[in-house]
C-alpha cells in the first residue's frame, strides 16, 4: 500500500508542476501503474460530477461572450472608484461575489488591476486589498451551488439525504465569516504605501507606470445584462430544486415513485441557460470556447477525471487497511480529516480534485456527513506554495511591488490572509454544525 501511495503523491506532484492538463494525465498514468503493475481493479470515473461541470462551464463561457462577465467587472469598478477608502473591505466582497456567481475563481482575473489601480491612487498599500481578494475568490468556491467543488461534494453526499441547502446554510456564512476576518487582518498589513521602501525606490527610479487602467468597452449592455439574468435565474432555479426535493419531476419506474436527481437537474438547466443567453444575445459559440472561462473549466475537467479517477481506485483498492490503521484516531479526533484536506489541496491546485479524491475517504471512515461540510473549506489551501495563476496575476497587477513572495517562498502576501480565512471558516462551520443539525 505505502509504494502504492508513493506512485500516487509522484503523480500529484508532478502532475501540479506540469500545469494546465498535467495534473488529469498524469493521474491517468497513475492509474495505469495501479491498474497494470499493483493490480487493482479501477473504479468508476466520475462521470456525472465531470458533466455537471461541463454544463456550468458552458453556461458561464456563453455568458462571457455575451460580455456578461465584463459588465460584472464594470459595476465592481465603480463600486470600488467611489468608495476608494474602504477598499480593503470592498474588494474581497466583490470577489467572493463574482465567483459566488459565476462558479469559478478565475472571473477574479477582470477586477484585480481595478483593485491594485485604485488601491495605488489612494496611496493604500495594494498588498492589502489584493492579498485577501484572491483568498476571498477561493473561498467562494465552497459557498457556490455550481461550482465544481460544491457539485462534487453534493454527488458524494447524496446517500446521505443532504440537500444543496444544508450544504450552503454552513459554507456561505462560515466562508464569509473567514473573508470578514481575513479582510480585518489585511487593514494593517506592512507599511503604508508612501513608507514602503520598495514603492519608494521604484518612484524615483521613475519605474512606476502611470498610465490609467482601461476596461474594455462592452458592445451591447442589454444583451450582456440578459446573460447575467440568465445564468443567475438559471442558478436560482438550481438551489430551489437542490433545496425542496419534492418540486423536482418524478417518474414511477416499478411501481415506484423516483425523483430526478439533482446531477440531471444541474446538467439541464445549465445547458439550456447556456443555450438561451446563445439565442436570445446572438453571441457567439465559437468564441465562448476559447474564453478563459472554458479553458480553466475544461483543465478541473481533466483533472477531476484523471487524479479522482487515480484517487478512487488506490482507496477502494487499499480501503481495509487504511481504514485499520487511521479510523480510530480520525474517528476521536475528526478535525484532523480537515487538515488533511487541506494539505491535499496545496497538492493537487483543485478544490473540485480534492473532494473528489479525498471525500470518499471521510465518508468511509464514518466521520458524519455534516462535519465534513463543515471541513469543505478546508480544501482551500492552494494559495500555500504561492504559483496559482490568480496569485501570480495579483502580484503581477501591483506595480508598486508591495504584493510579492517573500525571500523565504512561503512569507508571501497571501500567506496570512489565506489562514486566517480557511481556519475561521472552518471553525464556524464546525460552531454552526452543531446548532443547525
Amino acid at each position: 500500500m505505502l509504494i502504492q501511495l508513493a506512485f500516487v503523491l509522484v503523480a500529484i506532484i508532478i502532475g501540479a508542476r506540469l500545469g494546465g492538463i498535467g495534473l488529469g494525465v498524469l493521474g491517468g498514468l497513475g492509474l495505469a501503474v495501479l491498474t497494470f503493475i499493483f493490480g487493482l481493479e479501477p473504479t468508476s470515473p466520475p462521470i456525472d460530477v465531470m458533466l455537471m461541470i461541463v454544463a456550468v462551464i458552458a453556461a458561464a463561457s456563453c455568458m462571457q461572450a455575451a460580455g456578461g462577465l465584463d459588465l460584472m467587472v464594470k459595476w465592481a469598478e465603480k463600486l470600488l472608484r467611489k468608495n476608494p477608502s474602504k477598499i480593503t473591505i470592498l474588494s474581497p466582497l466583490v470577489t467572493y461575489l463574482f465567483t459566488f456567481i459565476a462558479g469559478t475563481g478565475h472571473v477574479a482575473y477582470s477586477v484585480l488591476p481595478v483593485i491594485a489601480e485604485v488601491a495605488t491612487e489612494t496611496k493604500i498599500r495594494p498588498e492589502r486589498p489584493l492579498g485577501i481578494a484572491v483568498i476571498a475568490s477561493q473561498q467562494a468556491i465552497t459557498a457556490s451551488p455550481i461550482s465544481a467543488a460544491t457539485v462534487a461534494l453534493l454527488g458524494l453526499l447524496t446517500g446521505f439525504n443532504i440537500s444543496l441547502l444544508d450544504i450552503l446554510i454552513i459554507t456561505i456564512p462560515s466562508t464569509l465569516c473567514g473573508v470578514f476576518l481575513g479582510a480585518l487582518y489585511s487593514l494593517r498589513v506592512g507599511k503604508e504605501l508612501v513608507d514602503d521602501p520598495e514603492y519608494q525606490r521604484r518612484l524615483k527610479e521613475g519605474l512606476l507606470d502611470n498610465s490609467h487602467y482601461e476596461l474594455k468597452d462592452i458592445g451591447n449592455k442589454h444583451k450582456a445584462l440578459l446573460s447575467v439574468l440568465i445564468f443567475v435565474i438559471a442558478t436560482v432555479f438550481i438551489v430551489i430544486f437542490g433545496s425542496f426535493d419534492n418540486l423536482r419531476p418524478s417518474h414511477i419506474i416499478d411501481g415506484k415513485p423516483v425523483t430526478v436527481d439533482m446531477a440531471s437537474i444541474i446538467e439541464i438547466l445549465m445547458l439550456s441557460a447556456a443555450a438561451l443567453i446563445l439565442l436570445f444575445t446572438k453571441a457567439n459559440g465559437i468564441k465562448a470556447a476559447q474564453g478563459s472561462v472554458f479553458s480553466a473549466g475544461m483543465q478541473a475537467v481533466v483533472a477531476i477525471f484523471g487524479i479522482a479517477w487515480m484517487g478512487d481506485t488506490f482507496l477502494q483498492g487499499n480501503m481495509t487497511e487504511l481504514k485499520g490503521s487511521i479510523e480510530g484516531i480520525v474517528t476521536q479526533m475528526p478535525w484532523l480529516f480537515g487538515i488533511a484536506l487541506f494539505i491535499m489541496s496545496i497538492l493537487l491546485y483543485s478544490q473540485a480534485a480534492t473532494v473528489r479524491a479525498f471525500m470518499p475517504l471521510g465518508i468511509a471512515l464514518g466521520i458524519s456527513p455534516f462535519l465534513l461540510i463543515a471541513m469543505f473549506p478546508a480544501v482551500n489551501g492552494y494559495f500555500f506554495i504561492p504559483n496559482y495563476p490568480t496569485v501570480v496575476a495579483a502580484i503581477n497587477f501591483d506595480r508598486t511591488g508591495t504584493t510579492r513572495i517573500g525571500k523565504y517562498v512561503l512569507n508571501h502576501s497571501f500567506m496570512m490572509p489565506g489562514l486566517i480565512a480557511t481556519i475561521t471558516s472552518v471553525v464556524t462551520g464546525l460552531i454552526l454544525v452543531q446548532f443547525i443539525f
